[in-house]
């Protein structure tokens, strides 16, 4: 998709961005936009840290072009429970997965995946930190790494 400017800041990648509510939705919004499937994207950070707010804006962004599977394994006791959710499946399948509480699946979470990690930031209650990407997903992005 050229044109877009690349879906993760350039130095969230290695460090974070402070980001207002309002920031945080546009950011989701380019990043959807910017997506190719197939990719899965990780979303964790504390409650109320703003996952499912980024996960709207990803989703806003996407548009209907494909399959969006969205799995919140807040509640999951373990991995074990993943068989229960048609993991694998949703795994196999040629669609955008957006995860929040990754941390949930432990070892079946697959290494190739987008992270995005939010956390509140101290003194600040109205912006949050992201950090996006890294090395793992690349070339899952319309023409951006």
């Amino acid at each position: 998709m050229a044109g877009h400017p690349p879906p993760i800041p350039p130095l969230a990648a290695r460090g974070h961005l402070a980001v207002t509510e309002e920031e945080l939705t546009a950011w989701g919004e380019r990043f959807g936009r910017a997506v190719r499937p197939p990719l899965l994207v990780t979303l964790s950070g504390d409650l109320g840290a703003g996952k499912t707010t980024l996960v709207r804006a990803i989703c806003r962004g996407y548009g209907v072009r494909s399959v969006v599977y969205h799995l919140d394994l807040y509640r999951l006791r373990g991995p074990e429970e993943l068989a229960n959710l048609g993991w694998e499946d949703i795994l196999d399948a040629e669609a955008l997965v957006l995860i929040e509480w990754p941390e949930h699946a432990g070892v079946l979470l697959p290494l190739d995946h987008v992270p995005i990690l939010l956390q509140h930031l101290p003194g600040d209650p109205t912006r949050r930190l992201l950090y996006a990407g890294g090395h793992v997903g690349e070339g899952k992005f319309g023409g951006h790494a």
